[in-house]
């Protein structure tokens, strides 16, 4: 099964994607969608829903998993936030693709076993689970690739 693991953003969406056979997990490839900042939001929305579809596209996962939005202390940016994952999760729909959401605590949980894991725990964790040279960076594409490895833990029949 191919997973697709998703870390929201408007600026920077991270993207995440593992293949579980077994209880075994691989690599498949990581990174980030950039929007431009210099565009409206109305237009980076639009840029995200493009890339996503592109992303799909070119790796054909089997399903998705999206982190669900927490906490932010700026109201803005949670909104904004919260409109770039609604078209993440649209994009994804669009595909025919399931689609899971996981909180930042379930997903700590999956890769650390703690739910209150730091950042660079998780990262140390994905670079010794996953079998890589190099701790995933930057964060939001490690942060992706968390929530494709807690999706993977989940669904443990496949």
């Amino acid at each position: 099964m191919r997973i697709l693991g998703i870390d929201p953003g408007y600026g920077k969406i991270g993207v995440g994607i593992l293949d579980k056979t077994g209880n075994s997990f691989s690599l498949v490839d990581y990174g980030v969608i950039l929007t431009d900042k210099d565009k409206s939001l109305s237009k980076r929305l639009l840029d995200i829903d493009i890339k996503v579809a592109e992303v799909i596209q070119s790796y054909k996962p089997d399903e998705a998993a999206v982190e669900e939005l927490y906490f932010f202390r700026n109201v803005t940016t949670a909104i904004a936030v919260g409109e770039a994952r609604g078209v993440i999760l649209l994009s994804i729909e669009k595909a025919g693709i399931p689609v899971f959401e996981y909180t930042p605590f379930q997903i700590k949980q999956a890769v650390t076993g703690y739910g209150r894991a730091e950042k660079g725990q998780i990262q140390r964790t994905l670079k010794i689970i996953l079998n890589l040279s190099k701790t995933p960076t930057p964060d939001d594409a490690a942060d992706a690739l968390a929530v494709a490895f807690c999706h993977g833990n989940f669904r443990r029949n496949i």
